[in-house]
């Protein structure tokens, strides 16, 4: 079969547009990352493109398998932080106590205000005491939480805290977490095991 040059244009534009579509859409796929609990699994999109320090510490923790051992560890609703004027709803989880030789430095502080994320239903984002001293302990909210947001009264430097991503899968499995009835303050007594935690893409 004989191919004219305009067919050939034709086909080379073509060519090109699929390509162009091909690359623009691998590019804007955000990382996602699968946490597994005997209560169900849970997705999260990372967001290195707006949260770029944030996303690849935690990331580079996955990857690296520093976050093998790690637990949801902290549960917080609005019946048990009864000294808080200002009350948040989350999960917190993480390795808690890692090793030396498997936790990384500290990371800059990336602020809501600079990445333009926000703490909404099922926002993961970091948790620090001081600015800058955000490491390996992460949180998942539930429902909105716009005082963890910059200039919010969670905390009293109004810092907020650094978002990263979101949870696309298993909403429900970390509301089931978060019902689970804490011992001593906020803590669980039985941590639940992330018993694998892995970079699906």
């Amino acid at each position: 079969m004989s191919i004219v040059p305009g067919r050939l244009r034709t086909l080379a534009v073509g060519s090109m547009a699929l390509l162009l579509t091909v690359t623009a859409t691998s590019q804007e796929a955000p990382p996602r990352v699968r946490l597994v609990t005997d209560l169900g699994v849970i997705v999260m999109e990372i967001y290195p493109e707006r949260a770029p320090v944030t996303a690849a510490n935690f990331l580079r923790y996955v990857e690296e398998g520093r976050l093998v051992g790690s637990t949801f560890y902290r549960v917080v609703r609005m019946d048990n932080q009864p000294d808080d004027e200002v009350k948040i709803e989350v999960i917190q989880g993480g390795p808690r106590r890692l090793s030396r030789d498997l936790r990384l430095p500290p990371i800059e502080h990336e602020t809501t205000e600079q990445t333009g994320l926000r703490h909404l239903d099922g926002t993961v984002s970091m948790a620090r005491s001081a600015p800058g001293t955000a490491s390996s302990e992460f949180f998942i909210c539930v429902g909105n939480q716009p005082e963890l947001d910059y200039g919010g009264r969670r905390n009293p430097d109004g810092q907020g805290f650094a978002a990263f991503g979101r949870v696309v899968e298993g909403m429900d499995v970390v509301r089931r977490i978060q019902a689970l009835e804490p011992g001593e303050e906020q803590y669980l007594e039985q941590p639940l095991p992330i018993t694998s935690i892995e970079r699906i893409r």
